[in-house]
């Protein structure tokens, strides 16, 4: 599904434009937030706009070298038969996802472990890497991620291998005062090697707070706005794999996804030619 002329983007962009800046050390000092509640919404355009309105001054927008939205690209790693997506839709407690994350307007790029910790909180561990090792499992990050999913889980690490590329255009808020953040996601779009797909024309909005009920989410709610059960991963790889299971998403990938989810699967395109071969877990 093809954005519906960028009003998302332009929504994000006129957000971000006249709020006080905080720079990237000042976010990692302040409002790191490595373990948080996470809460998902899908906001159109003018829910969005009204959303920024009720957030108060305290909150700030992130900018690096006189930019405030930033292309994320990301890969994801995963089972051949995609065990983390199944435990995700299964809500198994013990579930970890796995990925590269490059920030590709400014080069950095960081291995992640997203696991789960008390009362459902999300906790992220990570490391940075070199940007040629983005999409691909070195020895540094396999010890990396057997350290983590070892201590978190006691579990070992199964054999895994790139299963998703995902992008999208950031912006982010942030509050020094409480390090409550709001990221707000825009052209979200997904591709596995054969084929990909692009995302509707709404923003992908993740409220991450120390109990779920900061002022962000206090906004949402009095503008009636409520959290959706989504993860970017696990629609992005229930687009692309319409044989898979997917029924808690089901509603939200036909009212918001546009996917119908039959046997040809999501509306797609080839990939072009050049796209990175799979490079399994050593």
């Amino acid at each position: 599904m093809q954005p519906l002329g960028g009003r998302a983007r332009a929504a994000l962009e006129e957000a971000v434009a006249h709020r006080a800046p905080i720079d990237l050390d000042e976010v990692i000092d302040q409002a790191a937030l490595q373990t948080r509640v996470d809460r998902k919404f899908l906001l159109t355009a003018q829910e969005f706009t009204a959303l920024a309105q009720r957030l108060g001054e305290d909150f700030r927008i992130m900018e690096i070298d006189g930019l405030r939205t930033f292309r994320y690209e990301s890969v994801y790693f995963d089972t051949a038969d995609f065990a983390q997506y199944r435990a995700h839709r299964q809500g198994r407690r013990r579930r970890y996802k796995v990925r590269s994350r490059t920030y590709a307007d400014t080069g950095l790029s960081m291995f992640e472990i997203k696991t789960k910790g008390l009362r459902g909180a999300t906790v992220k561990h990570r490391i940075e890497q070199e940007l040629d090792d983005a999409g691909r499992l070195t020895d540094r990050s396999l010890k990396f991620l057997d350290e983590v999913v070892a201590t978190e889980y006691g579990e070992e690490v199964p054999d895994l291998l790139p299963v998703l590329d995902s992008s999208y255009i950031r912006g982010t808020f942030v509050n020094p005062l409480d390090g409550e953040r709001v990221t707000c996601d825009v052209e979200l779009g997904y591709a596995d090697g054969r084929q990909q797909v692009q995302g509707p024309d709404l923003v992908v909005v993740e409220t991450k707070s120390v109990d779920g009920r900061g002022t962000s989410d206090q906004a949402l709610a009095a503008l009636g706005i409520r959290p959706v059960s989504m993860s970017k991963y696990c629609i992005g790889i229930a687009l692309l794999n319409p044989q898979l299971p997917a029924n808690k998403w089901s509603r939200l990938l036909e009212q918001r996804f546009g996917s119908s989810r039959h046997a040809s699967g999501p509306r797609t395109r080839r990939e072009a030619p050049g796209h990175r071969a799979p490079a399994v877990r050593r």
